[in-house]
């Protein structure tokens, strides 16, 4: 069942991206792969094997795709549902290539014009040089795999607003047990925390790539914090919180389910704590009414745009030194809970890619103090018929632990 399914995703994917390639004057999508190096060949496959050797997918505009892998590793590709041939010497690798892309003008790769996309390019340079020694054309791949992977089934979709639901639950039971904590004077550590969170998306059958970040007081101030057993923090009366936490259920089709809220140790934040979140709370909702306004009115959004209005948001507000990342990275299929999708982002890079329906991402503009941070997160997917949706609870208020 589980093989028939890859199968079923892999000619849907190629499916989409002929599609786009055609609309689009391209002649083939060439996915290149060295020691797993390339994470777009293997959610197109649906699954991943440990290689040495490099492997080449291509797949042209019409037609049947090929697969090309050294001959001790064709074990590692059999039965993904393409035609698979095999080489041994560097001389047969590079015939193969000549003759495969012998009637190519325009070829797309992963691969970004000047490393402007960082998310998007994962083919070394040695290897478009080489391709482009066969007279071809070498364009960036970012779009065809963002119409072919980054698209929700669904099947994917439904997966996603199950994952919300439940995520938003541990959340919940996760501040519960703060608060009673502190009530009760039991000691609670933020990696205490992180492990209760980690049981209860166990006792639901739901996975995630790696911990919850849980961050008291300044180490929210830090957007990529991990708590560790020895050394996090203990949660004390009028402390600050933030938990960041994401899981989906298990399968390579799957998408997350990712959100970020805060809380205060206390009966009431402090002022600065008030205004902060005010901030961030009106650059997160500035930046869902843009995107539905633009739906609206029938016109297209790129990443960097929506990234851009949070960010002006927070920098008149007087905060813009305290952004550290971008607005939001993509949700899609796939292991990770970044997506291979457009992100949300005009700070760390420059992303020109359209927010296309049928993809999904998320918004969690921050602002980073040295004694605390704030980041609001909430998960969108673009419906195809209705537009931006948000899929996630919205936090728009401060949860109190103590009543």
């Amino acid at each position: 069942m589980t093989e028939r399914k890859e199968k079923g995703n892999l000619v849907s994917a190629i499916t989409s991206a002929q599609h786009y390639m055609q609309k689009h004057h391209l002649d083939a999508w060439l996915v290149y792969d060295f020691r797993n190096s390339n994470p777009v060949l293997w959610q197109l496959l649906g699954r991943q094997h440990p290689t040495t050797r490099r492997a080449f997918l291509l797949i042209p505009a019409q037609g049947a795709p090929r697969l090309l892998a050294h001959a001790i590793e064709q074990g590692c590709f059999e039965g993904a549902g393409v035609a698979l041939e095999s080489y041994t010497s560097w001389q047969q690798l590079h015939t193969w290539l000549q003759q495969a892309l012998a009637d190519c003008q325009r070829v797309a790769m992963e691969y970004s014009p000047g490393g402007a996309l960082p998310i998007t390019s994962w083919v070394d340079g040695g290897t478009i040089d080489l391709v482009r020694s066969f007279g071809v054309e070498v364009v960036s791949s970012a779009d065809v795999f963002q119409a072919s992977l980054a698209t929700w089934s669904a099947a994917a979709l439904s997966s996603h607003l199950d994952a919300c639901r439940q995520v938003a639950e541990v959340k919940d039971t996760a501040f519960a047990h703060l608060g009673q904590c502190l009530q009760q004077g039991h000691p609670c550590s933020e990696y205490d925390l992180q492990q209760f969170m980690l049981a209860d998306f166990a006792r639901r059958g739901l996975e995630a790539d790696h911990g919850p970040i849980v961050a008291f007081n300044a180490h929210s101030g830090n957007p990529h914090y991990e708590p560790q057993a020895a050394g996090s923090s203990l949660l004390a009366q009028g402390d600050w919180v933030l938990i960041d936490l994401w899981a989906k259920h298990p399968g390579t089709q799957q998408v997350y389910g990712d959100i970020t809220w805060v809380a205060c140790a206390g009966p009431h934040p402090t002022p600065e704590q008030q205004r902060i979140f005010d901030i961030v709370k009106r650059a997160r909702d500035l930046v869902i009414e843009h995107l539905q306004r633009c739906w609206t009115q029938g016109a297209p959004v790129q990443g960097w745009e929506a990234d851009q209005v949070a960010r002006d948001a927070i920098t008149q507000a007087g905060c813009g030194s305290q952004i550290l990342h971008r607005t939001g990275h993509s949700l899609g299929p796939g292991r990770a809970v970044h997506g291979l999708g457009a992100n949300l982002d005009d700070l760390e890079s420059h992303d020109t890619r359209l927010l296309l329906p049928g993809t999904g991402f998320s918004v969690e503009p921050g602002i980073y103090l040295p004694h605390f941070g704030v980041r609001l997160e909430i998960n969108v997917y673009v419906d195809p018929e209705k537009g931006p949706q948000v899929t996630t609870p919205i936090q728009d208020e401060i949860i109190r632990l103590i009543p």
